[in-house]
């Protein structure tokens, strides 16, 4: 069975996770050729299929969430249902794009690559992306949230998170690549801010469910050092992607 790891927190998922950047929208749209219909492959609240459907006549999001689409954007053209990323009840040749974003190092590889050529049209664009570990622009806070990140709650991270940490270098790719360059997400935060996005985290939830305590607290609690809670500061959050050609 796949893991669905982020229904427990969907409504914060929906609140504070990164928004992709536009320069990755962009350049991935310079390369499909038609735009009748994209598949957003485990949408979470919908955050990509929102932005496709503004380009795209039909856009179809998958997950195996309830709770996540139940907080995801509406559109007409949008057309939510619950799938496994490895089977669908789409017909074949039926998309001109299909994105993952921040969710193919869930899936069985195999069988889901397998579904991607099954349902994409020839010569349809796949594009995976992921982010990876937030840095802060103050060097005292930084290293306590490597520390945190690392040290703290290093072990709670399920197996998976090492194909983010590799930024996806080590996941198969069967379609001709598409080099793609890399991007970021830049943010100014405020401590509530990284408290609620810290929150989505698998490895949170996880930790607390064997401890019955929150170790975000702790860790926000040590940065009130350095920050009130009216201050911001800058993150920055690596962007990484896998993109081809379904042949």
């Amino acid at each position: 069975m796949p893991k669905d790891n982020f229904s427990t927190q969907a409504a914060l998922y929906a609140k504070f996770r990164p928004k992709y950047p536009a320069e990755l929208y962009d350049f991935v749209l310079t390369k499909v050729k038609n735009f009748e219909a994209a598949w957003d492959c485990a949408t979470g609240n919908g955050q990509v299929a929102s932005h496709l459907s503004t380009i795209f006549q039909k856009v179809f999001a998958t997950d195996i969430s309830q709770k996540q689409l139940d907080n995801a954007h509406q559109a007409d053209n949008i057309h939510y249902s619950i799938a496994q990323a490895e089977k669908t009840e789409f017909p074949a040749n039926t998309f001109d794009l299909i994105t993952v974003g921040q969710a193919i190092h869930w899936f069985d590889f195999e069988r889901f690559f397998q579904e991607v050529h099954r349902v994409a049209k020839p010569e349809a664009i796949f594009a995976a992306w992921g982010y990876g570990t937030l840095t802060i622009d103050n060097e005292k806070a930084n290293a306590l949230f490597q520390d945190f990140y690392q040290e703290q709650i290093g072990e709670y991270w399920d197996a998976e998170r090492r194909f983010i940490d590799e930024e996806y270098r080590s996941i198969p790719f069967p379609f001709e690549m598409i080099e793609s360059p890399k991007f970021a997400m830049n943010y100014q935060w405020t401590l509530a801010e990284l408290e609620g996005y810290l929150n989505t985290w698998s490895s949170v939830q996880k930790y607390i469910k064997i401890h019955h305590e929150n170790p975000v607290d702790g860790f926000i609690e040590s940065l009130k050092a350095i920050y009130k809670s009216s201050d911001i500061f800058k993150v920055n959050f690596p962007v990484f992607m896998k993109m081809g050609i379904v042949k």
